[in-house]
């Protein structure tokens, strides 16, 4: 055998790696089936979502079957769980008794004035403290949140004291005034605006030579309309359900809501049925503000949580 057939030829070319199949045509690649699955839920997750749901809508339906009997049926052991015949008559009484048309009128103003001033001021400091530049900016945050640490006990010596210099005990504006906007609206805002709202368009903002008002007109509020819908909703809420503070500085002359009720167990026998009418009325405007503005709320919350 020759030393030529043993020489190996280095010029030939190297082995190929086996190609792969291409994939056959029509078959979409598996990432893209699995991110185009819809997800449905499942008996367990409808029977919980039953459940919470009967849970969360039991007591509103208690105060109605309590509303709807008078006090010494409500009193039996067991208590009744079917409506009576006595709820328009007792919501009559209530409504009488209490003097709950002013009542509900001075909680309207009071929880709507509330409600859009913190929306409004707290919009504003959290565009401040999220996208503006200026001295002292982590201080004064810091001092924002150090307040919310304060019990408001505290305050209410000193606040009503002022209210009297001011002369506006057992007026609205001593309930107004105090509570116009909040540390948690700050706060809030600030950590939304912080995330949701790009330095680009603030500084696009700059070029274009607009001033701060006129950012915030143009390109903030467009952005933060679902945080504000979330923010109105709560306030307007705890407002309207607020009792320490009004009770403090109102009289029955001029009350809210929850002061008003308080004259329905003024008396030395404490009728059930008459408190819990008085209860379901005042309920009632806050549920009618869900159902009218349930859907925006709700959207509102999905604008807001959904990235990208």
């Amino acid at each position: 055998m020759t030393t030529q057939s043993l020489r190996v030829r280095t010029d030939a070319p190297a082995a190929r790696p086996p190609e792969e199949a291409p994939p056959a045509r029509g078959r979409r690649p598996l990432f893209r089936q699995r991110a185009g699955r819809q997800h449905h839920a499942g008996p367990l997750a409808y029977t919980l979502l039953a459940i919470a749901a009967i849970v969360s809508i039991f007591p509103l339906y208690w105060t109605m079957v309590a509303a709807s009997t008078d006090n010494t049926r409500v009193s039996q052991s067991p208590p009744p769980f079917l409506p009576g015949p006595n709820l328009f008559s007792n919501l009559a009484r209530a409504w009488d008794e209490a003097a709950m048309g002013k009542a509900m009128a001075n909680s309207l103003i009071v929880a709507g004035v509330i409600a859009l001033s913190t929306v409004l001021f707290a919009t504003l400091a959290g565009f401040a403290f999220a996208k503006l530049r200026f001295r002292g900016r982590n201080f004064l945050l810091m001092l924002v949140i150090a307040t919310m640490m304060v019990p408001p006990q505290l305050g209410v010596v000193p606040l009503f004291m002022m209210m009297s210099e001011l002369g506006w005990q057992q007026q609205l504006p001593a309930v107004i005034f105090p509570t116009l906007v909040s540390a948690v609206g700050v706060f809030f805002m600030r950590q939304y605006l912080s995330e949701a709202l790009p330095d680009e368009l603030v500084e696009a903002g700059r070029v274009d030579g607009a001033h701060s008002l006129r950012i915030f007109w143009s390109i903030v509020l467009p952005i933060a309309r679902p945080p504000m819908a979330v923010l109105f909703m709560i306030t307007f809420v705890h407002a309207w359900n607020d009792f320490f503070w009004p009770f403090v500085v109102l009289d029955m002359t001029n009350p809210t809501v929850p002061v008003a009720l308080t004259q329905l167990s003024a008396g030395y026998i404490r009728d059930q049925s008459l408190i819990m009418a008085g209860a379901l009325l005042g309920t009632l405007p806050l549920l009618a503000m869900f159902i009218v503005f349930g859907r925006q709320i709700v959207s509102g919350i999905m604008q807001g949580a959904v990235k990208g």
